[in-house]
């Protein structure tokens, strides 16, 4: 995983340097050797990391904040500050790399009340907000369904417990 989007920005530049470096010969990229890496194949979309389209099918339903917003009755920056308190996470994803967050976060016109405390344990446990993301929609055999499906029908001790242990 590369980690939280700061990480994202210098991989991204350090890879449209060697982007820009690679010359396109008889319609194929030819590999360059730069600081020790090679490359031989074309950087498609040089801002998106890997992972966020796997985690894009993962999730399904997303929501973006002006969305969000309209949702929750609230204003814009009442959405930002979730995001500063972490009440909420969000990734860039699509074409756009548009700010989104997953749709299975609001329920019944409000953000999950539980939300907020699991990803406080799942940062303290040192996920990323793609990596809590993913944790918290992949099906677990324990479970019936997700951590967020548990979350969602009131389940946050059991999950909370889970998160803890992650970071063992």
């Amino acid at each position: 995983m590369l980690g939280n989007g700061t990480n994202v920005v210098h991989v991204a530049i350090v890879i449209k340097v060697i982007h820009e470096n690679l010359h396109y010969y008889c319609g194929a990229w030819k590999p360059l050797w730069l600081v020790g890496i090679k490359v031989s194949a074309p950087f498609t979309n040089l801002w998106e990391p890997l992972e966020v389209n796997e985690l894009q099918k993962t999730v399904g339903q997303w929501l973006t904040l002006p969305d969000l917003a309209e949702i929750l009755d609230v204003d814009i920056r009442r959405v930002h500050r979730m995001l500063d308190e972490r009440a909420i996470i969000s990734v860039r994803i699509g074409e756009r790399h548009v700010r989104s967050i997953p749709a299975d976060f609001v329920l019944d016109g409000a953000v999950v009340e539980s939300l907020k405390g699991t990803l406080s344990v799942l940062q303290d446990a040192a996920y990323s907000d793609e990596d809590a993301i993913k944790w918290l929609f992949t099906e677990d055999e324990s479970l019936p369904g997700t951590p967020m499906n548990a979350l969602r029908t009131g389940r946050k001790t059991e999950i909370r417990r889970r998160a803890q242990a992650l970071a063992w």
